[in-house]
């Protein structure tokens, strides 16, 4: 068998907001100014006597790095964090030469060079990465700024109680490193009457006192911010409260919603009583019932655990879900809906106001950070705000 070539793709059509709504199977709109409030709002906790840093990992938390850093530099943000060398690179072009980038997780041996021609700051988490870091130093004959981290009790990331005593026996470890900052991580700070963060608290304050330098200290996340002054220090380093997480558990949500994800019908179909709908025939209609295709999945970011809990809006009308979500299409329950409200190419409201990310995240039997930075690269994203 023989394949004849394809003919000349005719040429491409203007690259219009319209086209690309058009094209899209689904939108992720992104509140610049609700971000830049988030921020504020956690800035406004340390009361101006701390600084507060974003955190940007995971691209933004899924919402677009290289959108959401400029904007908060914009607002004032002049210290952001991500986990990997490969994010401090690609961000790093679209920040003011004035801000400070952390690499949270250091520089994977190899990549010091790479990051410190980039200006980028590690988080040294092991002897070994100090040790690295201030080899390269000593070759490029200068002074090189990074972070301390210890572990105060979360047996994750951060030098253990014997690393930093190896520190303070022995300083020249650090010859050739300006420590720009000391932090830790805290475990349970959604938990406020947990005493893991009192314990915690007290292990960074007699780590920090042991090591052999003096320099600002970090320990307050998200929901560190809220657990009080005493775990403030120099510098809050909040992520997913910015972009709308509830960082307070069972209380109001101080922040404010940052993301909305509309779904569009690709079909309507009518469907009678007894009918299956979706793989394993898990939802049999119970009466004839107008079922909506909408071409989003668990490819998106739209979770397989939401199926049969998760429901969509459009204005005031609940739809709920029938049967499994599959990788690229949910189908919904639209039988209440006047005929004329619903169509090929209607948007329906998966998160927004009414139904947050902590509300799909519960449905989901999961945390708002999955869902936040789950999202797809399919959706089409529009930013609304800001200064960009």
């Amino acid at each position: 068998m023989t394949f004849q070539a394809r003919p000349p793709e005719p040429a491409a059509a203007p690259q219009t907001a319209d086209a690309a709504l058009a094209r899209a199977g689904a939108v992720l709109t992104v509140d610049l100014d609700a971000l830049v409030a988030n921020w504020r709002t956690l800035k406004a906790q340390a009361g101006g006597r701390a600084d507060c840093a974003a955190v940007l990992k995971a691209d933004g938390y899924g919402l677009g790095a290289a959108v959401v850093g400029p904007t908060l530099a914009a607002a004032g943000c002049r210290v952001f964090f991500v986990a990997h060398v490969a994010e401090g690179l690609a961000l790093a072009p679209h920040l003011p030469a004035d801000t400070t980038l952390y690499i949270l997780h250091g520089c994977p041996p190899g990549s010091e060079a790479e990051a410190a021609a980039a200006g980028l700051v590690p988080v040294l988490n092991s002897l070994e990465q100090v040790a690295a870091w201030s080899a390269l130093a000593a070759r490029l004959d200068r002074r090189l700024p990074a972070a301390l981290q210890v572990d105060s009790g979360m047996s994750r990331g951060g030098m253990s109680p014997a690393e930093v005593q190896a520190l303070a026996d022995d300083p020249d470890r650090l010859a050739g490193i300006d420590t720009w900052l000391v932090m830790s991580h805290l475990a349970c700070a959604d938990e406020p009457e947990s005493p893991m963060n009192g314990q915690q608290l007290a292990a960074f304050r007699t780590l920090r006192a042991q090591l052999p330098v003096t320099a600002p200290a970090s320990f307050a996340n998200s929901s560190g911010v809220f657990l009080g002054g005493s775990y403030h220090f120099d510098l809050l380093r909040p992520g997913a409260a910015l972009y709308g997480v509830n960082p307070t558990p069972g209380h109001a949500n101080p922040m404010r919603p940052v993301v909305r994800l509309q779904g569009k019908v690709m079909q309507l179909r009518e469907v009678p009583a007894g009918a299956a709908v979706g793989y394993g025939c898990t939802h049999v209609t119970c009466r004839p019932t107008r079922v909506a295709t909408v071409s989003v999945g668990y490819a998106d970011g739209f979770l397989r655990s939401l199926s049969g809990r998760a429901c969509a809006w459009l204005g005031e009308a609940r739809l709920p879900l029938l049967g499994r979500v599959s990788m690229d299409m949910i189908t919904l329950d639209a039988t209440d809906l006047p005929a004329d409200r619903i169509a090929a190419g209607t948007l329906v409201d998966l998160i927004d106001h009414r139904r947050t990310v902590d509300a799909v995240a519960a449905e989901a039997g999961t945390i708002g950070y999955e869902i936040l930075t789950s999202l797809g690269p399919r959706y089409l994203r529009r930013y609304v705000g800001g200064t960009r």
